[in-house]
């Protein structure tokens, strides 16, 4: 299994789709445990980083911006 690397302001579009029928969640802690939202409904979840990685289907890296 390769690693997948993501970072906190990401967003995970995951295999399985959470209740409200929304696929995407935003990465708002990394660590070994992962907190991520659902775009959807907004609910926050705090899963094992092990979990995540085996979940996710894609990564949309967060554009920078700097001024």
């Amino acid at each position: 299994m390769a690693i997948i690397h993501f970072s906190v302001g990401d967003s995970l579009v995951l295999k399985k789709k959470h209740p409200c029928s929304s696929d995407t969640f935003k990465v708002m802690r990394g660590g070994s445990d992962v907190r991520i939202v659902c775009t959807g409904c907004g609910r926050d979840m705090t899963l094992d980083r092990i979990k995540v990685e085996k979940a996710v289907k894609k990564v949309w890296k967060a554009a920078l911006l700097r001024f």
